[in-house]
């Protein structure tokens, strides 16, 4: 059985990052509520334990609390930010809310070695780290020793290595803490002892297994747009079942340039899959046309997409399943654990769910992985990286570049901008070295002169992003002769538009979107 990592969760906008540390460090591990069960968290069988961070506080009654089990079981627990806090407090230190808050870059001295620093910190040095926290613990618990410090959290890392209980006041998950990864490697593979044997190869041949198991001889649609997930699952399938699977692909008539085509060609010409094709625009932008609120446009375009799947599900006989690429944050984003920031579901993704009057049965074959582990699946698979280094593209596609209401005008204008971008980007060399980029159609029109003539048109705005997770994004420093010769194609090729504007801003955790 693969090694596994528990992590309980206290609402850190960041806590999806530990279990992607974890992970990269070839152990599996899942993210559960701070109030499971001591059954259920005994019968998950992990080698260790992970405290996450939070935004609550542990002074009083109001913050989030867990059961004493967890330092009973005699595993390694590591407390992150809010977890260190929550550690000290529950095994006889003391925590008061500080006057000299950190938020952002620090520096921590190295004042003590232990087994987490081993062979990562030397004794002395000082190291960058993040640290985001208003209450700082003032007392350490009996066995603890303190082995990292700042002049404003006096305890900023503290280990019991008899115990093998570690707090860190930092967030070593994040990447602005550099050495941060592999002090969680350290702690999963050495001082837990995993054996670091989670790999997509073991992965893939478990899940077909499982797939061939849940679904047996019967039928299985999936729908798909040509996104890395519906496309990655796909495949998956049809290697598990073959011909029992049959694809749906809807067109909402806001895809991108092209997209129609290239998906029915990559299905069926390079993966051979059935595939059901079914020309949905005009019903789409019929249905949007006038409608200019942004939540309003996405339940529209995913009431309607599941009416017309559902209609294009029912030709197909003896149908029991319906696949889904649900991924790991979706999971998580679903499920209120404590309220906090890591629980917000974003909208933009999510345009449907299923009806229950398709009565079938759910094959969500990835809700284990997360984005990046998917497209490492993709390859597994054999697909190109052309297809599984595609950027994120939205469920409710164009409609959230189109702010205010959308027409079949607009939507063309956008197509024609948004490949001329991407065009560009891929000549550059570029397009890997991005996590997403797009053009946006603004709801300002601005005058201008082209030629000898006046022009009143569309201003298009461009972002793109770099990014290692989707959850914070920077944006990416393109050269001013690269924009300049973008914005010059789009003005001059693109018949409504004469202003180009780039979007520098970065984001915090949250959607990377134009909303």
């Amino acid at each position: 059985m693969t090694d596994r990592i528990l992590i309980l969760d206290f609402g850190s906008q960041v806590t999806q990052l530990i279990a992607r540390r974890v992970r990269e460090a070839g152990a599996y591990c899942e993210i559960r509520p701070f109030n499971i069960g001591d059954a259920e968290m005994e019968a998950f069988g992990a080698r260790g334990i992970i405290l996450s961070g939070g935004p609550a506080s542990v002074i009083g009654n109001e913050g989030p609390k867990i059961s004493r089990r967890v330092f009973e079981l005699g595993l390694p627990v590591l407390g992150i930010c809010y977890g260190e806090q929550l550690m000290c407090d529950l095994l006889g230190g003391a925590v008061e809310s500080s006057d000299h808050r950190e938020f952002g870059r620090a520096e921590v001295e190295v004042v003590g070695a232990c087994d987490l620093f081993d062979g990562v910190w030397a004794q002395g040095s000082r190291e960058q780290v993040w640290m985001s926290h208003g209450d700082r613990v003032i007392r350490i618990p009996e066995g603890f020793r303190v082995v990292a410090r700042t002049d404003s959290a006096p305890f900023a890392a503290i280990a019991d290595d008899a115990r093998r209980f570690y707090g860190t006041q930092f967030h070593i998950e994040v990447a602005h803490t550099p050495h941060g990864a592999a002090l969680l490697r350290k702690f999963v593979r050495d001082i837990c002892g995993c054996s670091g044997d989670w790999t997509m190869a073991a992965f893939r041949e478990r899940e077909i297994a499982r797939i061939r198991e849940q679904v047996g001889k019967d039928k299985v649609i999936c729908a798909v747009s040509g996104g890395v997930d519906s496309s990655v699952v796909a495949a998956l399938l049809h290697e598990a079942i073959g011909e029992q699977l049959t694809c749906i692909f809807v067109n909402t008539g806001v895809l991108r340039h092209r997209e129609a085509e290239q998906v029915q060609d990559m299905f069926r010409n390079h993966f051979n899959i059935p595939l059901i094709y079914k020309d949905a625009s005009g019903l789409f932008l019929g249905k949007l046309a006038g409608v200019a609120d942004p939540e309003q446009k996405r339940k529209i375009i995913g009431g309607t997409f599941i009416d017309v799947f559902d209609e294009e599900a029912h030709k197909i006989k003896d149908v029991k399943f319906l696949a889904q690429g649900t991924l790991y944050p979706d999971v998580i984003e679903s499920v209120s654990f404590t309220g906090g920031p890591s629980v917000t579901i974003k909208s933009h993704h999510n345009v449907g769910g299923l009806p229950a009057r398709m009565k079938l049965k759910l094959v969500e074959p990835l809700r284990e992985l997360f984005k990046d582990e998917v497209r490492v699946l993709g390859r597994e698979l054999g697909m190109t990286d052309e297809m599984v280094g595609r950027h994120p593209f939205p469920g409710p596609g164009l409609a959230i570049r189109i702010p205010g209401e959308i027409t079949p005008e607009k939507v063309a204008i956008l197509q024609k901008a948004d490949a001329i971008y991407i065009e560009e980007i891929r000549k550059a060399g570029l397009y890997d070295a991005i996590w997403q980029a797009f053009a946006v159609l603004l709801p300002v029109r601005t005058v201008g002169v082209m030629g000898d003539a006046r022009t009143y048109e569309y201003v298009c705005g461009l972002r793109a992003v770099t990014s290692t997770d989707g959850m914070t994004a920077d944006f990416y420093p393109f050269d001013p002769a690269f924009l300049g010769r973008v914005a010059s194609r789009i003005a001059n090729e693109v018949r409504g538009i004469n202003r180009v504007v780039y979007d520098f801003t970065s984001k915090p955790p949250g959607t990377i979107e134009w909303e």
